[in-house]
Parts: structure tokens; sequence; C-alpha cells
């Protein structure tokens, strides 16, 4: 199973709420960008993230008595382990939050593929690495669905995002949430809708 972190696991973006507290510039602006399709996700956190003017800690700070992990989401993991479901978190978000708020609820275990930072004194640096290990400026959650494919996996995605929508199409079966609900709803592709994982469970257990 592969699954989106913000707005997924999480019922907030993380990486908005620490964006407003310390983006110096108009990050805002740069996703509105994203949204028409002008600059890739890739490219928007890139961009957004050299704003920052903040160390570690302080981000960390932003989010942590703040964070909702969407119901559910530890017994979903248990489930998917039990029946030997392999679970991965794929996400455009970075790898310092995700791993963070995954080992404050004990699942620090988790494979997450996320983008890769390092605090600079220009401000955050952000790089997306392809299960290829070459760098990637798009399509990041979508190579690492097509590689799960490619070693004989059959593929369920769990999503929220515009940025989901194209990995989401390439898989067996889509719990979607969200934006990426409302893109399905006009579709005729199987998927499950979702509020928390109660229903994630439920569904797996009808696949």
């Amino acid at each position: 199973m592969q699954c989106d972190f913000d707005g997924t696991i999480t019922e907030e973006d993380v990486s908005f709420m620490m964006l407003d507290a310390y983006a110096d510039g108009d990050w805002r602006h740069l996703f509105r960008e994203y949204q028409e399709g002008r600059i890739t996700v890739g490219r928007f956190n890139t961009n957004a993230f050299a704003m920052v003017r903040a160390d570690k800690d302080s981000l960390l700070r932003i989010f942590k008595n703040n964070i909702e992990i969407r119901p559910a989401f530890e017994e979903m993991v248990d489930y998917c382990c039990n029946r030997g479901f392999r679970f991965v978190v794929v996400s455009n978000g970075l790898d310092f939050y995700i791993k963070e708020v995954l080992g404050d609820i004990g699942l620090a275990d988790i494979e997450v593929f996320s983008a890769r930072t390092s605090f600079e004194t220009g401000g955050i640096r952000v790089q997306y690495i392809g299960p290829d290990g070459n760098h990637l400026e798009k399509d990041f959650k979508a190579a690492y669905v097509d590689s799960f494919i490619r070693e004989g996996y059959r593929v369920i995605y769990i999503g929220n995002g515009t940025s989901d929508i194209a990995p989401a199409g390439k898989c067996s079966h889509i719990f979607a949430t969200g934006t990426l609900l409302d893109h399905y709803k006009h579709t005729d592709v199987d998927y499950t809708a979702f509020t928390d994982f109660h229903q994630v469970i439920k569904g797996l257990g009808l696949l």
C-alpha cells in the first residue's frame, strides 16, 4: 500500500503550517502557480522552503501540539502488518517532520520516501530522489508506484490531493478523500471514499 502523508495521514498539511510561520516571502503565490500547473510540486516545495529562515527545532515546535492524526491510522497500519501487506508512505512533504510525527505515535519503523532536506544558511534545501537514486523534478509519487509495480506488487493507493491523481490512476484500487475524492467522483474509476482509516480497513477487507 502506498499512502500520502500531509492531509491524508494528518488532518492538515504540516508543511503549510511551517511556511505560514517562517517563510520569508510569498509562498502562497508559488502554491497558486503549482495549482495552475505552471510549476511542479517539487519546484514549489524547493522554492518555498528556500524562503524559510529557521532551524529544525523551531520548525518542529510549530506543529508538535497541533497535529491531528486521522482516526484509526495506527489500527490500519497494524491491519496491514498482520496480513503481510507492505505499507509505505510516499510524500512530497519533507523527511524531517514526517519521521518526527510518525515517531511520536510509535511508528518510526514505517518505510518513508519523501523530500530529503538539509538545513543551510540560505534556507532549507529540498531534493526529491527517485527509486533509481536520481534527482526528480516531477512525478515523484508516480515514480514509486511504477517501481513497486515493476517489483511485482499490486499497489493500493491512499491519498487526498492534486498530486495524488496521477499516481493513484496507476494503482489497483484507490482510497480517496479531499481533492482526490472530488476528482474521482467525476470518473468511472473504481475507488473508495474515506474520512478516517476505519473505512480504509473495512474497504481492504472487501477487496
